[in-house]
């Protein structure tokens, strides 16, 4: 299959690793991975703010990009639920904001080929284990957006609990909120803080040595929380699936010197 990648302007700016171990992941499974230079930003940060008229212009020009692609690619894979969420929901919502029915059908056209990843993995390509080996404890926070618009459920446990080695367990609270929502944590900061600090609590409190989630903005939350108030040794460091999903045996995961993937 070929798939064509979407970094999200998150992934690329903070923790490229994520979008590395996407490509990693998928060539080892078999598949070709694309990438289109001209890709900017999904308009998220705009569309959740409620600025539809400046998020057009963004929202155009993905699907510009990806467009071009559909009939090149049987896929576009996004390493993140709200990102995946935006070009599902909010591109059309933004198109019929602006009385544009051709651009809503252009997105909706390029939607119908975007996944999350762990939708991919199991929904498209039909694979749960995907060959991982990751020998720690780890526990699982399903974000917001995965869990409440794309309703990825159950996908990404799944997966883990196919990696080789792996021990996973609950987390408190899971279903909660972990305070980012972009625009949000700078607007609510102190809000943000009081719900960030609840959930860093709640991994803790679960005795993993990493949390993992399918979002990287909400994961560099949670994992600078841990940094600032639960640094040292045994501190649970935030991961992304992927980055799970891509350590094997042969080449196993090892942390960065970045804020997810470690909390020290």
């Amino acid at each position: 299959m070929r798939i064509s990648l979407m970094t999200t302007c998150l992934v690329d700016v903070m923790t490229p690793d994520v979008a590395r171990s996407t490509v990693m992941l998928l060539e080892r499974l078999g598949h070709e991975v694309v990438f289109d230079r001209r890709q900017t930003c999904c308009g998220q940060m705009h569309t959740n703010t409620g600025y539809y008229k400046e998020a057009a212009p963004v929202v155009r020009s993905f699907v510009d990009t990806f467009e071009k692609q559909l009939e090149k690619v049987d896929a576009i894979v996004m390493p993140s639920g709200s990102c995946a969420g935006c070009v599902r929901e909010q591109h059309p919502l933004v198109a019929r904001h602006e009385g544009d029915a051709e651009l809503e059908e252009r997105a909706a056209a390029v939607a119908a080929k975007t996944y999350e990843l762990s939708e991919l993995l199991v929904d498209v390509l039909k694979v749960t284990d995907v060959g991982a080996y990751f020998p720690h404890t780890v526990t699982y926070h399903p974000t917001c957006h995965s869990m409440r618009i794309l309703k990825v459920g159950p996908r990404p446990l799944r997966l883990l609990r196919a990696v080789e080695g792996i021990e996973v367990v609950n987390l408190p609270q899971s279903d909660t909120c972990c305070g980012f929502g972009g625009t949000f944590s700078v607007k609510n900061d102190a809000t943000s803080d009081a719900m960030v600090t609840d959930k860093a609590a709640n991994v803790v409190a679960s005795g993993a040595e990493y949390v993992v989630a399918g979002d990287a903005s909400c994961l560099m939350n949670i994992g600078g929380k841990l940094h600032r108030e639960h640094a040292g040794d045994s501190a649970p460091r935030a991961i992304h699936l992927a980055q799970i999903l891509a350590s094997t045996r042969e080449e196993p995961f090892v942390p960065s010197g970045t804020i997810l993937g470690r909390a020290s």
